[in-house]
Order: structure tokens, then C-alpha cells, then sequence
């Protein structure tokens, strides 16, 4: 089966945790919003087309008679479906459990310039957004970044045990890169407190399930999205 994938041409987001599962499991899938011709009118379209489950917004992905939406509950469905995650409940609740705490912590990432609401610009909540970045930076990314640590503390180096990635290891490394890019200063700082999470980034980027996709086109860019570099909302 070839899955039909969805997300916001243009930005990484939340769409990129699903992508480098898809490239690193060798899972065929098309890049509906991205392809030749296609619209973000026809992304709501079919978005808001009638299906027994729809989404509520992208990423969503369509397999089959399956509408599934959610980073995290597409993740889970292809974690089990094609080995990227253990085949064990447990293994699979544990690493489900560590997705959405990432969750968590990009919502929160999301938050630092946006903490008003996401329909105003940045411009319009900057007072708001230093205050939110100063807390988020002192506070929030040691307490993340302290558990992720926590876990990784353990023999192989990956979250789940086994001595294989999941889906999960992928997610946190796009996680940090996108921290590594929007406050550069203060992970300079928190990066040595943090060995284990800083090695699995240096692992993950050197997959070689990933090659090909992270050096291709297809990686889009930091900029515009839930990670984005304000010079006066980064700080030791």
C-alpha cells in the first residue's frame, strides 16, 4: 500500500515526525500537498471532504478505507504496522508514552512565540513571547530535556530496548534539532548537561536509513512553523 500523506506544503511542522518514519521505515507514501499542481485549497478540500473519521487538522494520513490523523496516533498505527516500534503492548505504550510527551514540549516550543494565539502575528505578542521564552528556556527545556536524559540512560542508547531505533528516537531528534535551531545560545549552554539526548541526535542524523532523504530536497528547511529563531528570545 502506498499511503496518501497530508500536511502544509512549505513548512517541516508537525508533518516531519511522520515523514522521517515513513523514509527511515522504507514505507511507500505520496506527498499529496506537495505535488505538481496542488493547492492549499485542495489540501481543505479534501481535509473537509465527507469520511466516517475526519481530521480535525493536518498531518493525517490516508491508508486505505483509514482516515488517521494526529502525529501521534499516525506514528502509533505505523510503529505497529511496520516495525517501528516493539512488538510487545508495553514496548508500544512506552514508546506512544515518550511521543507524546515530545508532544508536549512542541507545543510548548510553538508557544514561546506565539503565546497569545496563533491567528496574531509575532509582532503583535513579542512582549509576551520574551516572557514566555525567558520561562520556557530557564524552566521548561532543562525539565524536558532532564527526562529525555533520564531515559536514554539506559544500555543501547535508544528508548525502547532492543538495540533499533523507533519511531519515538526519530521524533526526539527532530525535536532537538528544531531546539538546536530556534535557541542555538541556550543549547550551547544545555547541551553538555545533556550527553545522552546530544548523542542520540548525532546518531539518528546518521542513520543510514536517512541518508538520502536528509540530504534531498525533500528535507525542508527551518524557518516559517512551530521552531522559529528570534535572536531577542534566545539566551544562556
Amino acid at each position: 500500500m502506498t499511503y496518501e500523506f497530508w500536511y502544509w506544503n512549505g513548512i517541516p511542522g508537525r508533518g516531519e515526525f511522520v515523514r522521517l518514519a515513513l523514509e527511515a521505515g522504507g514505507i511507500p507514501y505520496r506527498e499529496c500537498a506537495r505535488e505538481q499542481g496542488v493547492e492549499t485549497s485542495d489540501l481543505v478540500a479534501d481535509m473537509t471532504a465527507d469520511r466516517p473519521h475526519p481530521p480535525f487538522a493536518p498531518p493525517y494520513l490516508v491508508a486505505g478505507d483509514m482516515t488517521i490523523s494526529q502525529t501521534a496516533n499516525i506514528l502509533l498505527f505505523l510503529g505497529e504496522r511496520h516495525g517501528l516500534a516493539p512488538a510487545d503492548l508495553a514496548g508500544r505504550l512506552w514508546v506512544n508514552q515518550i511521543q507524546l510527551t515530545i508532544a508536549d514540549m512542541v507545543a510548548e516550543a510553538h508557544d514561546v512565540h506565539h503565546p497569545i494565539a496563533s491567528e496574531l502575528y509575532y509582532e503583535e505578542q513579542k512582549t509576551e513571547a520574551r516572557r514566555r521564552a525567558e520561562h520556557f528556556r530557564e524552566h521548561r527545556m532543562p525539565k524536558f530535556l532532564g527526562y529525555f536524559e533520564r531515559v536514554l540512560s539506559r544500555p543501547g542508547g535508544w528508548i525502547a530496548d532492543g538495540g533499533r531505533w523507533t519511531y519515538a528516537d526519530l521524533s526526539l531528534y527532530h525535536l532537538v534539532d528544531g531546539l538546536l535551531y530556534a535557541f542555538p545560545k541556550r543549547m550551547s549552554t544545555l547541551a553538555r548537561d545533556y550527553p545522552q539526548v546530544m548523542a542520540l541526535h548525532e546518531r539518528v542524523s546518521n542513520l543510514p536509513e536517512l541518508q538520502a532523504y536528509l540530504t534531498s530536497g525533500r528535507r525542508l528547511p527551518w524557518g516559517d512553523g512551530i521552531f522559529r529563531h528570534y535572536q531577542e528570545l534566545d539566551g544562556n
